[in-house]
Order: C-alpha cells, then structure tokens, then sequence
C-alpha cells in the first residue's frame, strides 16, 4: 500500500497518520522524492482501507501489491515522462534516441559526433568517461577531463549527455557536466550506488543485469526511487544464455511486460544486445516495433578504430540509414 501526502500536510496531520498506522499494527516507510512525500506500508494482514483514508492531510491511498511498490503502475496510472530540460523528453510517445561511441576518445571525436547527431535531430549523446572492461588491460576511459572535454562540446550545441557512472564517490564531481546517469549491467544490483542514486535530482537510466531477472530490474529501480528519485528509465541491453552466435540474448520480450508492470519509460540497446554491427539496424527497428520509448545506439566515424566496442558500432552513414528508418517505420505504428 502507498499512502501520498498532500504536500500542505500539517506536522500534527502527519503525527496522527504515523500513530494511527501504529495502532493498526502497520509497518510503513517514508518516501521523499523529488515529486512528494510518501508512507510505503507493508501490512501483514488484511485491513479495510478505509481506516486509512479518513486521516486528514492524505492525497490519495493505493492498494499496490507486491514488492516494488513505487515503480508499479497500480498507484501511478500515468506514465512517467522524463524531462531532460530544453524540450528534450523520454516516454512522450516520441521515441528518444541516444547516440555516440561506447568511449570518449578525443575532442575531434566528439565534435564529428555532435555533427552527425545534430544532421539527424538527436538530442542526447551518450559515450563512456569510465569504462567497466572484462580484462584489466583494456582502454578504460578519459575520465573527468574527458567528460569535461564532452559537456563543452555538447552544451554549446544543446546536447544532453549520458554517461556510466560506475561508483557513488564519482557522482558529485560527475554532476555539473552529466543530465542522465547510466548504470551499467556489471553495476546493476550495486545498491549503494543505487541509493545514492536516489538522492540526486537528476535522471537515472538502469540497464538490466547480465544475467538479470525483469523482478530484479525492478527492485534495483525501487532502490533508487525509495532513496528519493523518481526520475528513473529502464534500460533492456540482452542477458546471458547459453547462445553464442551473439553477444547477447536481446530480450525484447522485456518491452511490453515491463511497460505492464511499471510507470517508468524502457528503453533499449540494441549494440550490445545484439553485439554485431550488421544487425543492429533490424534489432532497433525491432525494439521500435515492441513499444520501446527510446534506443541507445553506439555510432562512430571509424568504428574499426574505435577504441571500444567497435564491432558493434554503426558508422554515421549506417546511423544515417537507421533514423530513415526508423522515421518510416513511425508512419505505420
């Protein structure tokens, strides 16, 4: 059950709420988000709900089984929209497209980036500063020069930027120059960072785990959310089987449950879902085609030279194909 309080809720209205929860022998947690103030209760019985909705200072009461409560769209009936500021929206019904290379390399990078993006109308540019690499010896990143490097050139062209935060003592000095904060699958169920997460007012993209369950994609949301931000996108980037003709198992199946069990917008990558460059086209055509709210597609000028993920990496003039694309597969959805 969730409780919301009105925002006007007197300090005596809330005592009288908190004891009463008290007297019916309900567990519950406060939840300040940037949006409101919430009590999560967990009762262990069964109870007429209406000893709880004559409390004064109560916006609304609702019944929402199951674990992860304040992701679920049994309270929320509306959709989450995500608002990035200057205009640029994800879960809008217009699917937002995020772009660039797996890693920041170099200034003259960047700006070919930011060229080609702002040639097919994305607003939002995604490319790693820290990078979570298997082996220890791989190129893991420029760090904060290089996200500095990447906030200029995409703040004088009104780019948003993405980018993988990779452990909660990088986040405040991250912060001046990221508007969305991706975690990683490797970093999925890392629930400090989760909860410190949650104490930021700015959007946070999660991407499934490795070998992650959709439950557990939702939990590590609910992490962020009880911490206090709701400014939260689920991010479906294929899972572990026992396939190997692929990088991944794209799990597309993914789109529409998780657009059934929760208010929060998903998005999908299909680069590293699928892993190899020839069909990451068909595969973001296909997450178009499922209901996704948004794509993360790695693209680069010379992607057999890019320092990271080139297998997988359009060139611009394959990303140039696949907003063609997708802007012709938008007049018959």
């Amino acid at each position: 059950m969730i409780i919301q309080l009105k925002k006007d809720i007197q300090p005596n209205q809330r005592l009288d709420l908190e004891q009463g929860l008290n007297q019916l022998k309900i567990e519950f947690y406060p939840v300040v988000t940037q949006m409101g103030t919430y009590f999560i209760c967990t009762p262990k019985q069964e109870f007429d709900i209406r000893k709880i909705g004559y409390f004064k200072g109560i916006s609304d009461v609702h019944r929402v089984t199951g674990n992860h409560k304040m992701v679920s769209n049994k309270w929320k009936v509306e959709n989450t929209i995500i608002d990035c500021g200057d205009g640029v929206l994800i879960g809008d019904n217009n699917l937002a497209v995020m772009a660039g290379p797996c890693s920041i390399e170099s200034e003259e990078q960047i700006n070919d980036t930011v060229e080609s993006l702002i040639k097919n109308g994305v607003r939002i540019m995604r490319g790693g500063v820290y990078k979570p690499r298997t082996s220890p010896y791989s190129f893991r990143g420029l760090g904060m020069e290089g996200l500095k490097m990447f906030y200029e050139a995409c703040n004088k062209n009104g780019i948003k930027i993405i980018t993988e935060v990779m452990e909660s003592g990088q986040i405040e000095d991250m912060m001046p120059y990221v508007d969305i904060f991706q975690v990683g699958a490797r970093n999925a169920q890392n629930f400090n960072l989760l909860e410190a997460l949650g104490e930021i007012d700015k959007p946070v993209l999660l991407k499934r785990g490795i070998s992650g369950t959709i439950d557990e994609l939702l939990y590590s949301a609910e992490y962020v959310f009880k911490s206090g931000n709701e400014k939260l996108i689920l991010c479906e980037r294929g899972i572990r089987t026992f396939e190997s003709a692929y990088r991944n198992t794209l799990d597309l199946n993914a789109v529409p449950i998780l657009k059934e069990k929760s208010h929060l917008p998903v998005v999908v990558d299909p680069s590293h879902g699928i892993g190899i460059r020839k069909h990451v086209i068909q595969m973001a055509l296909a997450s178009a085609a499922v209901g996704a709210d948004g794509l993360l597609i790695e693209t680069h000028k010379t992607p057999e030279k890019a320092a990271t993920d080139g297998q997988q990496t359009l060139s611009f003039k394959e990303f140039d194909e696949l907003m063609l694309k997708l802007k012709q597969l938008k007049t018959i959805l």
